[in-house]
Formats: C-alpha cells, sequence, structure tokens
C-alpha cells in the first residue's frame, strides 16, 4: 500500500511554515494519540501523522521530501534516523501525555527499539543545468561545479586537532546511550535516553580541528563532469552516484541530480524527437512553385515547393528532428508555410496583378 502525501496526512499546504506545521500535528496528536482514542484505527493513524510531522518539521527532511517524494527519505533514512531529532516531548508534554513522548514514538513504530547513532547516508543534491537546443541535439560533457559537504581533509574525518583522538565519552562510557531508573513503590521505571553529552557518537573531542571545528566535515566547491546524452529530453534528472554530501559516520554518500532545462529556441519548436518550425514564402513562389532553403539543426537544407502551395502547408524533411534519446535514429521536421504577402508594390507591379486578376475572372 502506497503512503499518502505527507502534506495531506497533516492537512497543511506545501508552503506551510514550521509553527503551522507542529499547530496541525498538536491538534491530530490530540485526537488520535493511542492513550486518549481507544478506537481500532487510532494508532495506525497516529503512527501515520507522526511520520509526517518528523519529516516536514525537519529542514533537511522535508527538503529532500519535496524534491524526491517518499522515495527521497526511504533512499537516505532508516525508519529509525526519520524520527532522529525530533522533540517529541515538548508537544506530548504541553498537551498533558507527560514525558518520554520519543520514546513512546519507538515504543509504537518499532516495539521499544532504541534509537542508534548509526552509519547516515549523505544528502542528495540537485544542480539546475540550462543548455541550448543545439547541445541537447549534439549531446556533450561538461563540468559544473558543486558546493557540497566532503570529509575534512585536516583531520580525515575524526573532527580532531591532528595528532589528538576522540575520547569514549565519560557520561555515557561510550555507550551513547544514558539508562534512568526510577522507582516508586514495588514498580521500577527504566528509561533510555541518548547521551547528551555526546549527543548518541560515543566519543567527545578535546581538541577540535581548527578545519573543520570537530564536525569532521567541511563545504567544499567540486568540479563534477556530467555527460549529457544526445536528445535529452527538458526537465530529464540525470544522477551522478556519489556526487551529493558525504555521509555520517561512515555512512555512503548521497547521490547529485543534475535537472537539465533545454532554453526555447528562436526557429524551432519541440515535440518528442520531432522539430517543427514555419518559415516565410512569397506569394509568387506559392503560386509557381520552386525551390528555397529551409533551416534545420544540421544547417540550411533545400526544400521543393510544389506550384500552387497553400498557405498552411506543413512539408515533412524526413530524419532532421532530434536523436532519439532511447531508440535509434532521429525524429522528423515539419516546416509549416506561411505565404508572405507584399505589403509595398510598384506601380508596374500593381498593374501586372491587375491583369492577373482580370484574366483570373477575380476583379
Amino acid at each position: 500500500m502506497s503512503k499518502r502525501d505527507y502534506y495531506e496526512v497533516l492537512n497543511v499546504p506545501r508552503n506551510a511554515t514550521k509553527e503551522e506545521i507542529k499547530n496541525a500535528y498538536r491538534k491530530l496528536a490530540m485526537q488520535y494519540h493511542p492513550d486518549r482514542n481507544k478506537s481500532p484505527d487510532a494508532e495506525e493513524k497516529f503512527k501515520e501523522i507522526s511520520e509526517a510531522y518528523a519529516v516536514l518539521s525537519d529542514d533537511e527532511k522535508r527538503r529532500q521530501y519535496d524534491m524526491f517524494g517518499h522515495a527521497g527519505i526511504g533512499d537516505r533514512y532508516t525508519p529509525e534516523d526519520i524520527f532522529r531529532g525530533v522533540d517529541f516531548d515538548e508537544i506530548f508534554r504541553d498537551l498533558g501525555f507527560g514525558f518520554g513522548g520519543f520514546e513512546r514514538i519507538f515504543d509504537l513504530f518499532f516495539g521499544g527499539a532504541r534509537p542508534r547513532y548509526e552509519p547516515q547516508r549523505g544528502a542528495d543534491l540537485r544542480y539546475d543545468l540550462d543548455i541550448t537546443l543545439e547541445q541537447a541535439a549534439s549531446g556533450l560533457r561538461t563540468e559544473v561545479e558543486v558546493p557540497r559537504i566532503e570529509t575534512c581533509h585536516v583531520c580525515g574525518g575524526s573532527g580532531a586537532k591532528p595528532g589528538t583522538q576522540p575520547r569514549k565519552c565519560p557520561e555515557c562510557h561510550g555507550t551513547g546511550q544514558i539508562q534512568y531508573v526510577q522507582t516508586s513503590g514495588f514498580a521500577r521505571f527504566v528509561q533510555i535516553l541518548t547521551c547528551n553529552r555526546c549527543h548518541g557518537k560515543k566519543t567527545i573531542i578535546d581538541s577540535p580541528c581548527s578545519e573543520c571545528r570537530g564536525t569532521g566535515n567541511v563545504q567544499r566547491t567540486r568540479k563534477i563532469s556530467v555527460k549529457i546524452p544526445p536528445g535529452i529530453e527538458g526537465e530529464t534528472s540525470l544522477r551522478i552516484s556519489g556526487g551529493g554530501d558525504v555521509g555520517a559516520q561512515g555512512g555512503r554518500p548521497g547521490d547529485l541530480y543534475v535537472v537539465v532545462h533545454v532554453k526555447p529556441h528562436p526557429i524551432f519548436k519541440r515535440d518528442g524527437p520531432n522539430l517543427y518550425c514555419e518559415v516565410p514564402v512569397s506569394f509568387v513562389l506559392a503560386a509557381l512553385g520552386g525551390e528555397m532553403e529551409v533551416p534545420t539543426l544540421d544547417g540550411k537544407a533545400k526544400l521543393k515547393i510544389p506550384p500552387g502551395t497553400q498557405p498552411g502547408t506543413v512539408f515533412r524533411l524526413k530524419g532532421k528532428g532530434m536523436p532519439k534519446l532511447r531508440g535509434f535514429g532521429r525524429g522528423d521536421e515539419f516546416v509549416r508555410i506561411q505565404v508572405r504577402v507584399p505589403t509595398k508594390l510598384t506601380g508596374r507591379q500593381k498593374q501586372l496583378l491587375m491583369e492577373l486578376g482580370r484574366e483570373m475572372g477575380i476583379i
């Protein structure tokens, strides 16, 4: 069963602010929280709105979702990652459901599983590239400059100053988690939370790298080679595997998506592999017939005009269109004739036309 659109789930517009998204979730959480609503479908509804809120309340996750839909979330984040960093505690506390909102979410989704600081895939990036129709026809290889997050070349990604090493977090003893135990009478409550000192990383850095300031990553503008295939359509997205941001904790890098835009052409209109244009023809040539030159992507081509050609007549130039992206050969070019009527005539020309009109019985 396919997932519903997250914006539809929360009943908010796609340009909703973070505050509007939060308010929408608060209202629906109050309605469907399993501790309040005991109907059979309440828990599934609550899980659906919580997942939508976890994605849309996070700027990076929302960016991925807006660009690539559910695929952009599923390809990059594990189910646990989707909820990591979302402050459910504040919302649930304000609604009167007490503390442990984040843990409650994980109990519902993963049967009590707790978040772990695991390798995460890097963010996907998008680059918009404008090319001409001629370039789309011939194809090309070009370089694009993409700002992206890369592993720090000074510390090698450790985040620590060269010559030093991160050390085990003394707060959680390198587990990344803190266990809180509460006893009330005969009841014993155990709560496991992410360590607030190392934030689940298991290590801390005493001497941060001066280049990346302890993050292990830096932003660099990298030149990436892109091959544009002949016949590419406008708005086509080309995927460059590994061309995105570096992953966290050893996770694989994201991908770069180059979205190709074909600029409007002053002469040709395109429909798939076929090209269309209009050319002016003198009424004498249209009446008497003859040969004329017409534009193509390969230069000028000769077109035979039969005698008596009417305005709007379309001629086909076989194989003069765009290369077929998924196939062999090329499309065709279709030339529409526009008969050009002269606006300035000499006396002699008018006389000749009058004689022609009388001879043809028009005048």
